[in-house]
Parts: C-alpha cells; structure tokens; sequence
C-alpha cells in the first residue's frame, strides 16, 4: 500500500521530531555522524529516509537546546577539556598543518565526543612515524570519508582523538558535509587558544 502523502503541516512537525530525535541520539548515545542520527531517528518514529528528513543544521540547533537544558555545566566543561586536548594534539603535529573542526570546535560536543583533527601529509604513514616517535599508540581505522588518506584513533587525556589525514593539496579546499550543505569548518591552533582564552571561568 503507497504511503499517504504527508500535508505541509505534518511534514514540518516530523521533520522538527526527527530532528529532535536526532540529538538526543547525539547527545545521549554518543552519534557523532549527523547522517547516521538522523536515519536512526526516523526509522525509530517510522518514517523513510527520503521523507522530512531534517538538515544537519536543524539537528544542531535541537542538540544546542536539549545540552542547554540537560547537561549545560557537564558539556561546557566537556567542549572545554575536548579544546584544551586538540590544542595539545595539534602543537604535537604542527609540521602537518592540523586543524579542529567538529563538536569541539563549533560547542555542540557531549559526553561520548571525540576531538576531530583533520592533518595534511604527502603521507598518512609520515603521521604514523611522527606519533611512534612520541610513544603514541594509535589505532587505523576504516577510513570511509571521502578524499582522506587515512583515519586514526588515539586517547590523550583519556579522551577520544579522531585524526583525518588529507593530500597536501586539500587544505586549500573546504570539505564539503553531503548532508547538510554547508562547508565544514575548521580552524587552527591559534584560534583555539583564543576559544580557551574566551571560556567562561
């Protein structure tokens, strides 16, 4: 039987669900793909995935109001740690041109968030040997992101750190997020420490 075709109104009200949905996902049970979120939260109320699906920038203004209700103290301090960690990571590997972006960056990272560092290297094994050189162990993940070399994983502070490694060329490019339109912003480590010198005490 067709699926009924949803009117103007109770499109907005599913898609506003789903995009709620969504950040209790993101917040609560640690989804860092706003992709991901977003179709879990529409199959958990029902809906298709082609149907009133919200945009990542929807999502983020719900994942804004539900930290801002439910754990305001908790995740200020948790994007706090998160900065002063990337900070650490990105003098550690200067030579490769990191950058911050993600949760940590933009204040929407919770409790089950990693700090996302995106580096650029002729090669991913050149970050490899500049982590062993440190006596940092690291794990290689299974990179499914578009135009990056490499992904991988480390804990420093015993938080997450997800590191992206890219060819040279593509820092001059802005990634592209494919859900949500917008280009995926980053920045470098002095911008950082001016975020964690404009921190509320």
């Amino acid at each position: 039987m067709p699926r009924r075709k949803l009117t103007s109104s109770a499109s907005s009200h599913l898609r506003r669900s789903i995009a709620s949905a969504a950040a209790r996902l993101m917040a609560e049970e640690g989804f860092i793909d706003y992709g991901a979120a977003k179709r879990k939260a529409a199959r958990s109320l029902g809906a298709g995935e082609g149907e009133a699906l919200p945009t990542n920038e929807e999502i983020e203004t719900e994942l804004r109001a539900w930290q801002s209700l439910y754990q305001e103290d908790e995740q200020r301090e948790r994007v706090h740690d998160l900065r002063a960690t990337a900070l650490e990571v990105m003098q550690l590997l200067a030579e490769f041109k990191p950058y911050l972006t993600g949760g940590a960056l933009d204040g929407t990272a919770g409790r089950y968030s990693a700090v996302e560092i995106e580096l650029f290297a002729d090669s991913s094994k050149d970050v490899e040997i500049a982590l062993l050189s440190h006596g940092i162990s690291y794990d290689i993940l299974d990179n499914r992101r578009a135009g990056v070399d490499a992904q991988l994983r480390l804990d420093w502070n015993d938080f997450p750190v997800l590191i992206s490694i890219f060819p040279p060329f593509a820092e001059r490019q802005q990634a592209k997020n494919p859900h949500g339109g917008r280009g995926r912003h980053r920045v470098r480590a002095e911008a950082v420490m001016e975020l964690l010198r404009d921190a509320p005490k």
